[in-house]
């Protein structure tokens, strides 16, 4: 511990080397704060990563949404009578041979 002290002290003496190594670490000071790589950065990217992962779960649950439309329209799921019946009722159309009663309870 000696030693280093003492060269801490001839270090000190000699001003031009001191005011070097002050220079040198405020400067990698400087960019360990500022720098492509530093701080400020680092938590800038920590909180692009934050949204990158809730746009991600937003898109995850939209995504799981679609697939089940998806899933309940595939053929093993589909109720074919339902489906016919929602068709004719926006299309506004019957077959040839079937007949249409309008009750007048429906339509109030």
């Amino acid at each position: 511990m000696n030693k280093v002290a003492d060269l801490f002290v001839k270090v000190k003496s000699s001003s031009g080397v001191f005011i070097v190594l002050v220079l040198i670490f405020l400067y990698f000071s400087f960019y360990a704060v500022k720098g492509d790589r530093g701080l400020i950065r680092y938590m800038n990217l920590n909180k692009e990563v934050e949204k990158a992962r809730l746009l991600s779960e937003k898109y995850a649950a939209e995504k799981q949404t679609w697939d089940n439309k998806v899933k309940r329209l595939s053929s093993e799921n589909l109720d074919l009578d339902l489906l016919d019946e929602q068709a004719r009722i926006v299309l506004n159309m019957v077959g040839e041979k079937e007949f249409v009663i309008l009750d007048s309870d429906l339509n109030e």
